[in-house]
């Protein structure tokens, strides 16, 4: 590959108040390494400092409320706690020269009561996802969530914008509204999870109006250039569903337009198509910097971000299980050696299998 190809993936690059060494950003990995009450513990501490040479670190998404939690062993920033243990975090990956931001995510639907700490689970209509959520008593099916009243949705919005504050308050650099992948935001955007016939749905524009709300706020909370939202249009995830080309065109339309006016740090779009239409206009009409992801579960290679670059499709890549199963990616990247692969059964398998023992190159 032409070296200048590859001098771009390693140039340096100003998002924001971001400042990143490299464009090679490690995508949010959920892996619930968090203990029972959402505090990071010290594995998350190390498997976080370990990548720290990326440019930028988008760590996993992290419920603003309890009520917004999804998994057992997921974390929060709601607590003091939360705060104390995020801050550990922060000050190991800032000690090894690198950035990191939080995804802020409210799960909405995608929980179940006894998950929450309210006995109940709230979306933008009475219908439940489909498929099984893993509870403290098992796996069992997704409960019909409380659809959320008109005067409800100011304290959710309430909640990301101080979750918000209490992320820079850990000491991270940013923080990303998780707008994607069938959580709460998602929920809303969809015409297939969203049946409402308020402000809040109907039309794209309703559709769009929560996630603009909360990113506004989370903006005007910690300030535009440390904020960035997380879309996955199209996705088809969680059921979450957007069937309609045209339809989901007009609503990301309408969300870009929505957005533009707060001069974002960034957007970061999980898409199998960043060139095309739909994320080219979310980038165009939001006039935002864009990080893109090139779907889920795949595997991002040196080579294709490399020509994502150099295309100019993204200003930069978002990178999943490379980045989860390399904790040196860069130099590997750089260097041009041959990588760790992901070890998908111990995802989720808790302690350091599999998070922390990947091995950096020797020699």
């Amino acid at each position: 590959m032409h070296l200048a190809v590859q001098e771009k993936l390693f140039s340096a690059l100003s998002l924001g108040a971001l400042e990143l060494r490299n464009r090679v950003v490690m995508a949010p990995l959920t892996r619930l390494r968090a203990d029972d009450d959402g505090v990071p513990t010290a594995l998350q501490v190390e498997h976080y400092a370990q990548r720290a040479s990326l440019g930028m670190i988008i760590a996993e998404g992290t419920w603003p409320v309890r009520e917004g939690r999804t998994w057992t062993g997921q974390p929060g920033i709601e607590t003091q706690s939360h705060i104390d243990g995020w801050r550990q975090v922060t000050d190991a990956v800032h000690a090894a020269g690198g950035t990191i931001v939080l995804q802020i995510m409210h799960g909405g639907r995608i929980s179940h009561g006894l998950l929450t700490g309210t006995g109940r689970v709230v979306a933008p209509s009475a219908i439940a996802a489909p498929g099984e959520i893993r509870t403290p008593e098992g796996k069992q099916e997704h409960p019909v969530p409380h659809a959320l009243e008109a005067e409800e949705i100011p304290e959710i919005v309430e909640g990301f914008a101080q979750a918000a504050e209490n992320a820079i308050t850990a000491g991270f650099d940013g923080v990303q509204v998780h707008g994607a992948n069938g959580y709460l935001l998602h929920q809303f955007t969809s015409p297939v999870s969203n049946q409402r016939q308020d402000s809040y749905g109907g039309t794209p524009e309703n559709r769009a109006r929560l996630s603009v709300e909360v990113t506004r706020a989370v903006a005007e909370a910690i300030g535009a250039e440390r904020t960035s939202i997380r879309l996955s249009p199209q996705h088809g995830i969680q059921g979450a569903l957007e069937p309609d080309d045209a339809d989901a065109l007009a609503t990301y339309t309408a969300l870009a337009e929505g957005l533009a006016p707060l001069n974002l740090a960034f957007i970061d779009v999980l898409s199998a198509d960043l060139s095309g239409e739909l994320v080219q206009t979310i980038r165009r009409v939001s006039g935002a910097p864009l990080v893109g992801n090139s779907g889920f579960g795949v595997v991002t290679t040196r080579e294709e971000a490399s020509v994502l670059l150099a295309e100019e499709t993204v200003d930069a890549v978002a990178v999943g299980r490379a980045a989860l199963a390399n904790p040196d990616l860069l130099r590997r990247w750089e260097e041009g050696l041959e990588e760790n692969q992901a070890r998908p059964e111990a995802f989720y398998a808790g302690g350091a299998r599999g998070y922390t023992d990947y091995p950096a190159w020797q020699g």
